[in-house]
């Protein structure tokens, strides 16, 4: 073993600062009726509209089964609409809706102002060289994790 405390661990601290960003998301998106997962969809859909649960399902990071629970609440609450792909009979194809499209700008305004903190906190170059690092950090940690073996 190591002779570095738990808590000065590299990973320690990546943890430390998601959960900070986890838990500030939340809070601001909770005002809205949101999670984290709704707010992505919408916020994948106003990038791109029209795209089906298994596209978003991968784009969140989420089981199919998962995104289908997502995708029904949302619509229960109108901010989206499903409807038949003209290709696939059996695909549905996901559209915001003006509701929608209006809940997300309002969010969209409390999560980047956090965006916005986090630049004025560095100065030009320390951002950049952070970013660079973050960059560098996620790479590593892709080419560690060990590959899912097919069942």
């Amino acid at each position: 073993m190591t002779d570095i405390p738990a808590e000065e661990y590299l990973c320690s601290r990546i943890r430390r600062t998601e959960q900070a960003l986890m838990a500030h998301h939340e809070a601001a998106l909770r005002r809205y009726g949101l999670t984290m997962t709704q707010y992505a969809v919408l916020l994948a859909l106003s990038r791109e509209d029209g795209l089906s649960a298994a596209q978003l399902a991968r784009s969140g990071g989420v089981s199919q089964q998962s995104m289908a629970g997502v995708l029904g609440t949302l619509e229960g609450k109108e901010l989206i609409r499903r409807s038949p792909s003209p290709v696939h009979a059996k695909v549905q194809l996901t559209t915001l809706t003006g509701t929608g499209r209006e809940l997300l700008a309002r969010a969209y305004q409390e999560v980047i102002a956090l965006e916005r903190a986090l630049l004025a906190a560095f100065t030009a170059p320390e951002y950049a060289a952070f970013s660079e690092l973050l960059e560098r950090a996620t790479q590593v940690l892709v080419e560690q994790t060990p590959a899912r073996q097919p069942k």
